[in-house]
């Protein structure tokens, strides 16, 4: 296939290797089969949908070209995921690149008078489509048409078997490149510090751990500020792993209220509906409250929530001492930086990466612990338990959420320049799923919703820009009054 109007442009090569390419081979030389991690077997549903946005008409030359040197290459996006045997496991196969780049065929005149609409019906219908299981779990849709935001759309849709949402996009971004410097990856924020619950920064306090002992010389206080940090580290721990195994058993579950699916709710279709947001008035909103991007965007989102609660209720009938719960699922891995990211491209191995998905809930120790209780149960009872269980915790709580971080620089898709990045999921006993992505100086909310169940999405989706708004305009008030007084 040919351009479609799009200049030229030229697929940089991925950069150099800077790190080992060692990998597992067998006494033949070839590579050897890989098992599933038991979250990936958990995951035998799920999967990951990325619309990408943009500024040109997709050249599909150049973007098949760039395809072939950097995503097919990586280990998981040309395996196979095979489930006989002994173990499930993944098996390395040629990648037909025409079975996976996929260029609907669409109604002219409904694109012509609603472009939004189609492509958002579009990404929709990906969600009750199955998927090949005997090719690499992996698609990427073309649907090249202007909408009010982008000039085209390469939707992804990925098996999250392949890896957690944190890692693929991070993957998908390591195929991008500056737009300022063809050759260079995009530009990342830098690393945060270490925060405690509830998103309080502690000076030295690891995400995941216990922080090191301060030295004797830095006095009592210091001292014993470290042995209460650790208390309370033992004691959130406690508290939320019990929260965790009675939710897996089914002893505790939120209250039925709007947000709740119904049963088998995994199954329904889901529409995708999205927003651009100011980044700086997340950042306006944090300075001034001491807090993280994160705790605004969780303050964002309760707000919305709320006034989406109690319109569909009112205020008379609608109970005000309810109380919902969110899982927010975090990798547990080290993340790569997309510079290893490319270098496993490059070579096609996985360079002593760790891959895959390794998940739990970031609270306290609670995400390491709950991780070692799936495999733990995996190991003891079989995957089928293991995954009732799971499904079980999700369907008690009532949202999902995700924030995940993108680049501070404009960026180009194998020579396309990119407008938006809206990532999501589906598959997963929820009917409502809410993910925040930043790209430059925006912010785009993404809810995943029940089609059926929320025929009102584009209010809900209204709810979250005005309560940014009123959390800003809000937040600037009090601080003008502060300086005054």
């Amino acid at each position: 296939m040919g351009g479609h109007g799009a200049s030229p442009v030229i697929v940089p090569p991925p950069p150099q290797l800077s790190i080992d390419t060692q990998c597992r081979v067998a006494a033949s030389g070839k590579e050897e089969d890989e098992p599933l991690s038991p979250t990936a077997r958990m995951f035998h549903d799920f999967y990951i949908v990325a619309v990408v946005g943009l500024g040109t008409a997709v050249d599909f030359d150049p973007a098949r070209a760039g395809l072939e040197v950097t995503l097919v290459r990586h280990p998981r996006f040309c395996s196979v995921r095979v489930m006989d045997g002994p173990e499930p496991r993944w098996v390395r196969t040629t990648v037909n690149l025409d079975d996976h780049f996929i260029v609907p065929d669409l109604d002219p005149a409904a694109i012509s008078a609603h472009p939004d609409r189609v492509l958002e019906d579009y990404v929709a219908s990906l969600s009750t489509l199955p998927m090949d299981q005997s090719r690499p779990l992996w698609e990427l849709h073309v649907l090249n048409f202007p909408t009010s935001e982008a000039a085209s759309a390469a939707v992804f849709r990925i098996h999250h078997a392949l890896g957690d949402g944190t890692s693929l996009v991070s993957l998908l971004l390591a195929c991008t490149r500056s737009a300022g410097d063809p050759k260079a990856l995009p530009a990342m924020p830098p690393a945060a510090p270490a925060t405690g619950a509830g998103g309080a920064k502690r000076k030295g306090f690891p995400v995941h751990g216990v922080a090191p002992r301060p030295a004797w010389s830095a006095g009592a206080a210091a001292l014993a500020g470290w042995i209460v940090s650790c208390a309370l580290l033992a004691w959130h721990t406690v508290v939320d792993v019990a929260r965790f195994v009675a939710m897996a058993l089914g002893l505790v579950h939120d209250p039925p209220t709007v947000f709740t699916g119904v049963k088998g709710v995994e199954f329904r279709r889901k529409r995708f509906v999205m927003r651009t947001l100011s980044l700086g008035d997340v950042k306006l909103v944090k300075h001034a409250l001491g807090c993280t991007v994160n705790d605004v965007l969780v303050g964002v989102t309760t707000a919305a929530l709320s006034r989406y609660y109690f319109r569909k209720l009112g205020d008379r009938d609608a109970n005000k001492g309810t109380c919902l719960r969110s899982v927010l699922f975090v990798n547990l891995r080290p993340t790569p930086g997309i510079q290893k990211l490319a270098n496993m491209m490059e070579s096609g191995r996985h360079n002593d990466l760790k891959w895959g998905n390794r998940l739990g809930k970031k609270h306290s120790l609670e995400a390491i612990i709950t991780h070692a209780i799936t495999v733990t149960v995996t190991k003891l009872f079989g995957i089928e338990v293991s995954t009732s269980l799971f499904h079980r915790m999700v369907s008690s709580t009532t949202v999902q959420f995700s924030n995940m971080i993108g680049p501070t620089e404009p960026i180009e898709f194998y020579g396309h320049p990119v407008a938006y990045i809206a990532p999501s999921v589906f598959g997963h006993p929820s009917a409502l799923t809410i993910h925040w992505q930043s790209y430059t100086d925006t912010i785009r909310t993404i809810l995943a919703v029940d089609d059926a169940q929320f025929p009102d999405s584009h209010q809900l989706l209204d709810d979250f820009a005005e309560s940014l708004e009123l959390i800003r305009d809000a937040t600037s008030t009090s601080f003008r009054a502060g300086v005054k007084g």
